[in-house]
């Protein structure tokens, strides 16, 4: 017992001179602090400041004031972040995913909305002939968001007919688009949800002209996204609401051509980084906070994919019959453009079924470097889903084509263009083997880096164009969810 009292109290004895000696420390320290000519010239230049604003001195701090306080907003701020700060992250965090529910919710719901218009509509028309639906737009660098904006057009009616506008009346109202006439007709002749096109619609659509495509093409509605069209102070699709022909569908949240267009400008590796081995997204523009794990690789896209979404862009996806000769192609297929559509029209003819491998974000960065692929796997998917000329599709397709993919989907041919050079051993070695493997010419030299260039040598315009565009967008989101400030 009284060696247990002994050892008790020697290390009493212990902690006390401990605490002395850390008691002398923190008090040398203070001193040495409030004594530092740092100190003294801070003092100084507050005491200054407050005698112009005609403070009595008496009210002055003094050193040892200054450096109290200081380190009590150090201890309080160190506090607060440790101990609430990753709470509030937390919280503001999970509102975020909240809100990504929210709208995805939203879009289902307008969706189900226009399902049952879409059935008025058609049991509307007791002669049996078609519904025909009109819209209009620039279309330029087509993508999926304008290929959904045709899906949900077409599901108003049965035959939906697409008004192009010409280059000449795009320059006149905001500047030349990306895109020439050509180019932009072969996208939106190229997408399965268009029936018909009509060239050359002008840019500003006035009361008069619309009357004149209702009559000609025999429309039954006109439709156009829920944001306001307003020429000269007024609607555009005035008369077409006064007779009951006007319908408003939801835009594609989280895509759009301003978007794109500010991807396509970075063209830099910053917003990828290494982990774990392998590429991934930062997930935001400036980091922080906002990375969230669920993100992949590719400049972070606000567009929500869903299976939902994939099931309607997949709709009418058959497996193909015995006896179908089946084609195979390949790549990346990012910025989905007039390029793409014509060789995959030419590769379609060569066969009965077009099966398209798309290959994943890492695969495209690996292979072409940059800030490539633009869009992300799941943006490039619904494009190739939306093109009249593909069957079906190879989500992370291989980069080198198997012996046993070759078996297992039944392909007779492997099929690449010329426009873009590759690996051709190592990627096709075999299928080359097999004897199906062809090299078919690209009906156009057009290519991602046509549109990259052309953006280039307008960067200064495109991007004041990007800054105001991106304003409005902002107010859209803000209006439509009750947001402020983007928050």
């Amino acid at each position: 017992m009284n060696d247990l009292k002994k050892l008790f109290t020697e290390n009493f004895l212990k902690m006390e001179r401990l605490a002395h000696s850390l008691a002398d420390f923190g008090v040398e320290t203070f001193n040495s602090v409030i004594a530092s000519p740092l100190t003294q010239n801070a003092c100084a230049t507050l005491s200054s400041l407050l005698n112009i604003l005609h403070v009595p001195s008496i009210l002055h701090p003094s050193p040892e004031h200054f450096v109290t306080s200081a380190w009590c907003t150090f201890v309080t701020l160190t506090l607060y972040y440790g101990v609430l700060g990753r709470t509030h992250s937390n919280v503001r965090r999970g509102l975020r995913k909240d809100l990504k529910i929210a709208a995805a919710r939203m879009a289902e719901l307008e969706e189900k909305l226009l399902t049952l218009t879409q059935k008025k509509n058609r049991s509307s028309k007791e002669d049996g002939r078609p519904i025909r639906i009109f819209m209009d737009g620039a279309f330029d660098m087509m993508h999926y968001g304008h290929m959904n904006a045709f899906r949900l057009g077409k599901s108003l009616g049965t035959h939906l007919i697409v008004g192009v506008n010409s280059d000449e009346s795009i320059t006149q109202c905001k500047g030349a688009p990306v895109m020439n006439d050509q180019e932009r007709l072969t996208a939106v002749e190229g997408c399965k949800f268009v029936d018909e096109v009509i060239p050359a619609v002008p840019y500003v659509m006035t009361a008069p002209y619309l009357d004149y495509v209702i009559k000609k093409y025999k429309v039954d509605y006109v439709v156009h996204g829920d944001d306001p069209c307003i020429v000269d102070g007024k609607d555009v699709y005035e008369s077409a609401k006064k007779q009951g022909m006007y319908q408003s569908i939801p835009r594609t949240e989280g895509v759009s051509t301003t978007d794109i267009v500010g991807r396509m400008l970075l063209m830099t590796k910053d917003h990828h980084k290494k982990e774990k081995g392998g590429l991934v997204s930062e997930g935001n523009e400036g980091g922080g906070e906002e990375d969230d794990d669920d993100t992949i690789l590719g400049y972070s896209s606000k567009f929500l994919t869903t299976s939902r979404m994939l099931r309607l862009f997949s709709a009418g996806v058959k497996a193909p019959t015995e006896g179908m000769k089946i084609i195979y192609m390949d790549g990346s297929w990012d910025m989905f453009h007039a390029g793409h559509i014509s060789i995959l029209n030419a590769a379609r003819k060569r066969g009965d079924y077009l099966i398209i491998g798309i290959h994943s974000d890492v695969v495209v960065n690996k292979h072409q470097g940059s800030n490539l692929p633009i869009m992300n796997l799941h943006e490039r998917v619904l494009s190739v889903l939306g093109c009249k000329f593909v069957d079906d599709v190879l989500i992370d397709a291989p980069y080198t084509i198997t012996p046993e993919m070759i078996a297992s989907l039944k392909i007779d041919e492997v099929v690449r263009g010329t426009a873009v050079e590759t690996d051709e051993k190592h990627r096709y070695g075999n299928a080359i083997k097999a004897g199906v493997y062809h090299k078919i010419e690209s009906p156009s030299n057009f290519k991602l880096n046509s549109i990259t260039e052309r953006i280039k040598e307008n960067q200064r315009r495109f991007e004041e164009k990007i800054r105001k565009k991106k304003e409005k967008e902002q107010e859209y989101y803000d209006e439509k969810y009750g947001l402020q400030n983007g928050k």
